[in-house]
């Protein structure tokens, strides 16, 4: 009889990469101490070597092993939202392999809020390295099938924990400055930030670090994919349709009549639970245009928005890409 975890927690020690379960999204884990590691990492992504990665630590008691000059915020947004999907980002200790910051002075962490992850965290005793489990660029994966289609037995350790709850990347948020910043939107929003810590920026600065997924194009499909209004994305799909090409459609709530596709609900939480394997189911299709219902502007969309915005941007471009 197999177990998963004994094999998993074997994996990281001899400095191997796994598949990892998270409330967002899945991730390829490896030991964030051993540059090694770290480096296989990037290797299977075809990532490039100055992103940098998110160490995900078992608990706040973590944070100053791997930051230095923690801010009274860093501590109480980690009281107040780990283990959750809020990403921060502090000055790093001296010991963190560049090959985690990218080169840079800075380190983000995060305590994920799925159990498995957790025991796994805990009884390794150490952060682990884990952009999501995806080639650079394409869809993220948020069920164990997902990270063995992408990279087959180039991984063969996967603990599969089911559906991420999330399905989207976390929140992250820039702390190593002057001016507390959101780099990228997520489920913990910028009103639960603010109302623990006070005023935050949105969007990074001149001078904000580089971070996981904040390239215009990211979460990206193989096929084109257009984001439009559901009466354009209509005339659009008739348009193609009339052209002799197959086309598949992501709407809210529920499909045009005569088009194919998925139709997800029309509420954000749920919609963004079930966006990324919608995008990988469409993919696969053999369609020649993928159009997405674009989600309303409110501020409960905006992560969803984020994401829906990076994969237009990099579909259909051949990128092999939290």
């Amino acid at each position: 009889m197999t177990d998963p975890m004994g094999q998993a927690l074997a994996a990281l020690r001899r400095g191997d990469v796994i598949g990892l379960p998270t409330e967002t999204v899945y991730g390829l884990a490896a030991d964030a101490s051993r540059p090694e590691a770290v480096r296989r990492i990037f290797e299977l992504k075809g990532r490039p070597a100055d992103h940098p990665l998110i160490v995900h630590v078992a608990d706040a008691k973590q944070l100053d092993r791997w930051a230095r000059d923690v801010p009274d915020a860093a501590r109480a947004l980690a009281a107040a939202f780990w283990p959750g999907p809020l990403t921060l980002i502090l000055r790093k200790q001296p010991g963190v392999p560049d090959e985690v910051t990218g080169g840079q002075p800075t380190v983000g962490l995060r305590c994920p809020a799925h159990p498995m992850a957790l025991a796994l965290l805990h009884e390794f005793d150490g952060g682990l390295a884990a952009p999501s489990a995806n080639r650079f660029g394409h869809v993220s994966p948020t069920s164990a099938a997902h990270v063995r289609d992408e990279f087959g037995n180039a991984v063969p350790v996967v603990l599969d924990g089911g559906e991420c709850e999330v399905g989207i990347e976390s929140t992250i948020l820039d702390l190593s400055g002057d001016t507390p910043r959101i780099l990228r939107p997520g489920r913990i929003t910028r009103a639960q930030i603010e109302a623990r810590v006070g005023p935050v920026a949105e969007g990074g600065a001149a001078d904000s670090p580089r971070a996981s997924g904040t390239l215009e194009a990211h979460y990206a499909p193989r096929t084109a994919l257009l984001l439009l209004p559901r009466a354009a994305l209509v005339d659009e799909a008739r348009q193609q349709q009339a052209l002799g090409k197959r086309v598949a459609v992501l709407a809210l709530g529920a499909l045009p009549d005569g088009l194919s596709g998925v139709a997800l609900p029309d509420q954000a939480d749920a919609f963004a639970h079930g966006l990324y394997a919608a995008l990988r189911a469409l993919d696969a299709q053999g369609a020649n245009l993928l159009l997405a219902e674009r989600p309303p502007s409110s501020l409960e969309w905006l992560a969803v928005n984020d994401r829906l915005r990076r994969s237009a941007a990099g579909a259909g471009l051949g990128n092999d890409s939290p």
